[in-house]
Order: C-alpha cells, then sequence, then structure tokens
C-alpha cells in the first residue's frame, strides 16, 4: 500500500478482490447438487493427495541425487588446483583470469636470481666502515679544531685494499681541501684497522685505502659490470646510514635510471640513479644487483623536503680505471693541465680597471705548460681555442675536454693588447 502522504484527500482505502466483481452471484447459495458436489470434492481430494504424495517422493530423489554429485564435485581435487593450493603466497592468483600478481622485489629481479636475504648475507661480510679525522686550522679559532666523519667503504682485495668515496677522506666544507690525518676501517666482526689513503680523486669522488688485515680473513665483494643494468631492476644498497649506530643497514629498491649527469663541485658525473635509500654515512658503499654484484659505488642524494628516493652511485665499469690509476699511480693518469693559478675578473672590475673579463694569473707552476708557452704573471687568459672565457671554471671546462700531450692555444691580454699563445698539456700528479 502506499504511503499516508502520497494518498488523495477524501478517500478511503478498501480492499478489493477480483472474483467479485467478475462473479457477482458466486457468493449465492445453490438449491441443488450439493451433496454429488461434496462427495466429488473428497474424490478429488484423495487424488490429488496421492500424487502429491508420489510427486513429492520424486523430487526429493531427484534433490537428494543432486546433492550427492554436488559434494562429490566438490570433493575432488585436480592437479591443477592441487599446485595453485601448494603455491607460494607471494603469488596471489584470481580464479577469473588465473594471473599471478607478484611483489615489487620480485618483479625487479629480471630472473629467477638471489633472494634480498641471500644478496645481504654474500655482500655484507664485504662492507666495512670508515672514520676520518680531520685537523682544521682556518686562523680562526672557532672555526679551527678536530673533527670526525664516517663514511663506508668495500673491501676489494684480500690484501687490504678498500674502496670509498674522496669526500669521506678529504673534507671541503671550508672552501679547502683537508685530507684526514687518520682514517680508521672497521670491519664487520668489529674489529678496527689504521689506515693508509693510497690515492683520493676528489673530480670522480672516489678514493682507496690500505689496511694490513694482520688475522683477519677479508671477505672481497664480487663486482658486476654496471653496463648491462636496466632501468626498473632490483638495486640493493648497504652501508652505514648517520654513523656506526646504524651499521651495516639494507635498504632496496630499483634502479630509477642511467647515465645521470649531476654537477657537484663543478665537477659533472654520469652517475646511475636509484630510490634505495642512500642518507649520510652510506657514501663509499655499494649498489648490488640481484645476483650480489657490486655495481656501482654510492656517492650522494638530493636532499630537499620536496623529494624523496633520489640516490646517486657512480657506476662500477667507470670507476674501475680510476680506482686501478690510484692504486698503480696515487693519481688519475692522462688528465691534461695548463699549470697556473688564476683569479676570475668580474665585470665590475673590468671597468674599475678597463681591463677586460677574464682570468688573472696569479701563479705558474715552474716547468709547467703555461711555463714553457711564455705565460706570465698578470696575464689575462680571455680565450682558449677560439672561445672566449671569464672564469676558471669555464676554462676548465675546455681545457678537460683534452688530453695530456694535446696542444692547445690560450689567448691572453697583455700590455693592452690580446696575444696568440700555444702550449702543450701536461699530465696533471694530484688531484
Amino acid at each position: 500500500m502506499f504511503n499516508d502522504e502520497f494518498r488523495k484527500p477524501d478517500t478511503n482505502e478498501v480492499s478489493y478482490y477480483p472474483e467479485d466483481e467478475l462473479n457477482p452471484q458466486s457468493s449465492k447459495p445453490k438449491k441443488h447438487g450439493n451433496k454429488e458436489k461434496v462427495l466429488g470434492l473428497i474424490a478429488l481430494i484423495a487424488v490429488v493427495s496421492v500424487g502429491s504424495i508420489g510427486g513429492y517422493k520424486l523430487v526429493t530423489e531427484k534433490n537428494a541425487a543432486a546433492d550427492t554429485a554436488i559434494v562429490e564435485q566438490a570433493n575432488e581435487t585436480t592437479p591443477a588446483q592441487t599446485e595453485a593450493a601448494a603455491a607460494p603466497d607471494t603469488a596471489v592468483t584470481t580464479a577469473a583470469s588465473g594471473e599471478a600478481y607478484h611483489s615489487m622485489l620480485e618483479l625487479a629481479n629480471k630472473g629467477s636470481e638471489m633472494s634480498v636475504p641471500d644478496i645481504v648475507k654474500k655482500v655484507k661480510p664485504s662492507v666495512v666502515g670508515i672514520s676520518s679525522e680531520f685537523v682544521i686550522d682556518s686562523g680562526f679559532s672557532y672555526l679551527s679544531g678536530t673533527s670526525i666523519g664516517t663514511g663506508t667503504g668495500i673491501v676489494m682485495s684480500e690484501d687490504g685494499y678498500i674502496i670509498t668515496n674522496a669526500h669521506v677522506v678529504v673534507n671541503s666544507e671550508y672552501g679547502t681541501k683537508i685530507t684526514a690525518k687518520k682514517v680508521t676501517v672497521v670491519l664487520s666482526d668489529q674489529s678496527e684497522h689504521e689506515a693508509e689513503i693510497i690515492g683520493a680523486d676528489t673530480k670522480t669522488d672516489l678514493a682507496v685505502l690500505k689496511i694490513d688485515p694482520k688475522d683477519v680473513d677479508l671477505v672481497p665483494a664480487e663486482f658486476g659490470n654496471s653496463d648491462e643494468l636496466e632501468e626498473g631492476e632490483l638495486a640493493v644498497a648497504i652501508g652505514n646510514p648517520l654513523g656506526f649506530e646504524l651499521y651495516g643497514s639494507t635498504t632496496c629498491g630499483i634502479i630509477s635510471a642511467l647515465n645521470r649527469t649531476i654537477t657537484t663541485d663543478n665537477d659533472s658525473l654520469s652517475l646511475i640513479q636509484t630510490d634505495a635509500a642512500i642518507n649520510p654515512g652510506n657514501s663509499g658503499g655499494p649498489l648490488i644487483n640481484s645476483f650480489g654484484q657490486v655495481i656501482g659505488i654510492n656517492s650522494n642524494k638530493i636532499v630537499s623536503s620536496q623529494v624523496e628516493g633520489i640516490g646517486f652511485a657512480i657506476p662500477i665499469n667507470e670507476a674501475k680505471p680510476i680506482i686501478d690509476d690510484l692504486i698503480n699511480k696515487g693519481y688519475v693518469t692522462g688528465r691534461p693541465l695548463i699549470g697556473i693559478t688564476g683569479e676570475d675578473i668580474n665585470q665590475r672590475t673590468a671597468r674599475y680597471y678597463d681591463i677586460p673579463e677574464g682570468i688573472m694569473v696569479r701563479f705558474i707552476e715552474p716547468g709547467s705548460a703555461a711555463d714553457e708557452a711564455g705565460v706570465k704573471l698578470a696575464d689575462i687568459i680571455v680565450g682558449i681555442e677560439g672561445t672566449a672565457v671569464k672564469t676558471m671554471d669555464e676554462l676548465n671546462s675546455i681545457k678537460d675536454e683534452h688530453s695530456a700531450g694535446d696542444t692547445v692555444t690560450i689567448t691572453v691580454y697583455r700590455d693592452g693588447s690580446e696575444l696568440d699563445l700555444e702550449l702543450t698539456l701536461g699530465e696533471a700528479t694530484s688531484n
């Protein structure tokens, strides 16, 4: 029935029976044939009752048979169902499509390589802690004293060579490069060993240390091929974030991008990008692939309240020749050197003294390429190889496109006129 709010005014609810309208005389009593109809009704009821009992029995038997079939079908287990039931929980299968859904770490593996726990067990013994002590003498008492920095390293060989970042053992915080006075390596067994700095290259942020392992059996890391990396594959980082209280922490993610060009301290590096967490203290530690191989050396991260999960590592294939040079020579070979120290002349200074913008030569290394080419003190370098330069950074950028032994032309301003000088680039023996 409708609710009262939908009822028209001045109407009443009426019960309606269609049979009364169709058979207006059905309610009147009949005058004859009552006895015969009563007997017929009894006979009909008896027939209907017998038929109903038989029909009920037939339906009951059919239902019982159907129920038995359903139970038997439910108890049957096919080999495919048995295998699906025994499948690991890491793969969830939908009944409708039969497709398996895997965890992110499974999808990041290119095949059936090592699990993350197995990777950690393999590589962690090769990861060390590094403590560097710096003595700072700035000339100002409030900026002088001793400071301690910590980082991470990788065991390279059984005879004690350790790889790390240059900034772990060379401090550039105060505008000048200060090499650590003392470096201590902490092995995975917590034993401490004093280390020698074999070489540190701040341009590539790589350094090599050497310890005497004595009675300790060092476990060298296995190195992979960073040229074979693919974006999206598994990446694991092990290190000592925020100091040794969190020694040997493991983080994992994926290779986010390859060949990222990042500029730090005026030097450009081509790096691996990863979302595996890399924090201060992780520097110098390994970035590892799904085979438990070191494919990168963790270097730095973008620190900002607006970003998360952007870390970088030096590709191991690019690091290897640098490391070899540091071990064999103590510096990186083949780097070009002009042999001067210069001061940038900005626009304001140039206008005041009526001289061109450029690099004023303040020091010339005896016997260097600049010395042999005839460069003089107070010369202002305004160009190299036909390109105008105004700063040391611009000069070095073009110089670094060449190798030691190449001949280049530099343009200097002297005594009111410009002069072209040819010089053969020397080789830098310090970094």
